[in-house]
């Protein structure tokens, strides 16, 4: 089955605007969270907000460098945008599976990507927020080479090297899964 091809242009836009949305959210909902707030648990086998924001500083950790570093060598390559955004079988799937609500197919994180403390300092929300001006950093780096030959190593299972168009699309879905169950342990609700 062929995808109706998306234009380059058009997949940055989106991806841009899914992270405005996180950024305003992130602003509103998490930074003004007190302590207790930040480091309180639905239930012991449950995540904090705190700890849903420290896992995603920790899997943004390992790829952000990686992304930035894989873009800077295409720019010295002379690489240039291609005009529509092209997506590979394995990439495409990993971001379906961070589409998929939590209830349908719940994750597990391997434990290098769990979040280290129980008690986290204010400090998750701020490195979080700068994750995120990084990412989009990235994203304004990636719109100028030719993203869908620019393959990045998977931290998890290093045989694999997606594209990155598909790595910054499911980066952008892992976040928005996460910030979604933070902000429904700050209201009080089951996992969705």
């Amino acid at each position: 089955m062929s995808q109706t091809p998306i234009r380059t242009v058009d997949f940055f836009d989106v991806l841009s605007a899914d992270l405005a949305r996180l950024r305003d959210i992130t602003q509103r909902r998490f930074r003004p969270l007190t302590d207790d707030q930040l480091n309180r648990r639905p239930s012991p086998d449950k995540w904090s907000v705190g700890q849903c924001l420290e896992h995603l500083n920790i899997i943004g950790g390992r790829y952000l460098p990686l992304i930035t570093h894989k873009i800077q060598q295409a720019q010295e390559r002379g690489s240039t945008p291609a005009e529509t955004v092209q997506h590979g079988f394995i990439g495409r799937k990993m971001t379906e599976a961070m589409r998929t609500p939590p209830s349908q197919k719940a994750m597990k994180a391997p434990q290098q990507y769990a979040p280290s403390g129980a008690r986290l300092p204010r400090t998750v929300v701020e490195v979080f927020s700068r994750q995120l001006d990084e990412l989009e950093g990235v994203l304004k780096h990636a719109r100028r080479v030719n993203a869908n030959t620019i393959r990045i190593p998977n931290p998890i299972i290093p045989l694999l090297y997606p594209r990155l168009t598909d790595v910054v699309e499911m980066l952008i879905e892992h976040i928005k899964r996460h910030v979604i169950q933070a902000e429904r342990v700050l209201d009080g609700k089951p996992r969705a």
